[in-house]
């Protein structure tokens, strides 16, 4: 990908979200939320400091995670719809 993310913000992919209910209804395109989970696809060099020195993320490439809503801006980088958040829009690294 030709695009770095600056600070502490993080570029995200949105997965897909289920097609049927667990009960077997199919959910057409129109009704379906959007889903808040994705993966890091980049991210930043960190957040400055008031001392200017840098603070790492806590989230690396490749991390799936949850985020609110209506969290991020969506972009569309190389034909992909993507979202730019900041680190703080993450609420959580979904592990196993």
């Amino acid at each position: 990908m030709g695009f770095r993310p600056l600070h502490d913000r993080v570029v995200v992919r949105r997965l897909d979200s289920e097609e049927k209910t667990k009960g077997g209804i199919i959910i057409p395109d129109t009704a379906k939320e959007k889903p808040s989970e994705g993966v890091i696809v980049s991210v930043g060099p960190g957040a400055r400091d008031e001392n200017g020195k840098i603070n790492a993320l806590d989230v690396k490439a490749g991390d799936r995670v949850l985020f609110g809503k209506w969290s991020g801006t969506e972009v569309k980088l190389n034909g992909e719809d993507l979202l730019i958040m900041k680190e703080s829009d993450i609420m959580g690294i979904v592990e196993g």
